[in-house]
């Protein structure tokens, strides 16, 4: 590879952790909006830039709405002072919170937002790798992060953090398994006999030109949509940090900065699981079930689906269906109260893997049934 094509290439990373940071604190504001909607309050309203402000309607509008908030708080992350306890086991200290983020920087390249049709026709996915182990990539790294949690939680040597260490990892061994489970199914039907054996996310998205797998595989997508909730560590299962009673756990140590990371990474993880729900169960950027966008321009007689405008078309679907689910993270966690840890425990060793193997078992015998005639 030479230095241009190089460049090229870190341009594209850079650009798309841009992008994905830029959700990440986009994602926080829509929490804190969310939440004093749901609770009668306003929100953050108050942080502005003078320039923007003084434009009539739309500056005060802006204002109200807290956009400019989130610069606001990256600031202070920036800036506030960063204690670090005398009593902490200081490598490991720094070391939690950035294998928690990482992950979820390193996980995106393997996720297709979109594609692209030139004008012969051929289709290309906009995204960084297309790999055809793309699924497994994405679990093999993304389990990962839970190690940072782990790290932040062992390393503050105090009660509180290390309970909510021991209790993330816990509950990644518990719907782990249940989530790899969940999505067999899909990939047992792209890779059923006679087709190209292949494990791409592009590929997935690519069979759902017609039915999305969410309406005749639903159960799948309702236990990888709890898992989900899970392994990002939502309410109701936000077990490693329960305020209630284990204060912040296993960053109750962290301020700051260091605070900062594991907030992105959480919305980080929850950002790139919308992104993948969207792919595997919602059609990825096909506009409607049976519905593509080469359909949506023949209605109108145009060609809009190939070229740049189809790309930005695709995203721009893709950007939506995410942002749905990921109001629907928010929604759910002010919505609905805590699970109490042994709860927990019970529901994913007792309800969602023997309702996940109860699953793939149908599917499969389904699959090979259809396969026979």
């Amino acid at each position: 590879m030479d230095i241009t094509a190089l460049l090229i290439v870190l341009a594209k990373a850079l650009a798309v952790v841009a992008v994905l940071m830029g959700f990440c604190s986009y994602a926080v504001l829509a929490e804190r909006k969310v939440a004093s909607w749901i609770q009668g309050r306003i929100g953050p309203n108050r942080t502005s830039l003078p320039v923007i402000s003084a434009i009539p309607l739309i500056g005060p509008f802006l204002t109200r709405l807290g956009i400019f908030q989130p610069v606001a708080d990256g600031l202070k992350f920036l800036f506030k002072e960063d204690p670090v306890p005398g009593h902490v086991h200081k490598t490991y200290y720094f070391l939690g919170p950035i294998l928690a983020l990482v992950p979820a920087l390193v996980t995106v390249t393997v996720v297709p937002f979109g594609r692209y049709i030139d004008a012969e026709g051929v289709v290309s996915p906009l995204m960084l790798a297309n790999i055809d182990v793309g699924i497994l990539f994405l679990f093999a790294v993304s389990s990962l992060g839970v190690y940072g949690i782990i790290l932040g939680g062992w390393s503050a040597n105090s009660k509180y953090p290390f309970l909510g260490g021991i209790r993330a990892s816990a509950q990644l061994i518990s719907y782990e398994l249940t989530m790899g489970l969940s999505i067999l199914p899909i990939f047992l039907w792209v890779n059923a006999p006679g087709t190209e054996g292949t494990m791409s996310l592009f590929r997935v998205v690519e069979m759902q030109s017609g039915a999305w797998f969410v309406l005749w595989q639903p159960l799948s997508a309702f236990i990888f949509l709890i898992a989900l909730f899970a392994e990002t560590n939502r309410l109701p299962f936000d077990m490693p940090e329960s305020e209630t009673d284990l204060v912040g756990g296993y960053h109750t140590e962290y301020g700051g900065f260091k605070f900062g990371l594991y907030f992105v990474a959480e919305y980080g993880h929850m950002i790139i699981g919308s992104g993948v729900v969207t792919l595997l169960f919602l059609g990825g950027w096909n506009p409607l079930p049976w519905v593509t966008l080469a359909d949506v321009a023949g209605w109108f007689g145009a060609d809009f689906h190939i070229g740049i405008t189809g790309a930005v078309l695709s995203v721009l679907i893709f950007l939506g269906k995410l942002c749905a689910l990921v109001f629907l993270f928010i929604w759910v966690r002010w919505t609905v109260p805590r699970f109490r840890y042994d709860q927990v425990m019970r529901i994913g060793w007792k309800v969602m893997l023997p309702l996940s193997i109860a699953n793939l078992i149908f599917y499969a015998v389904l699959i090979a049934y259809l396969d026979t005639r």
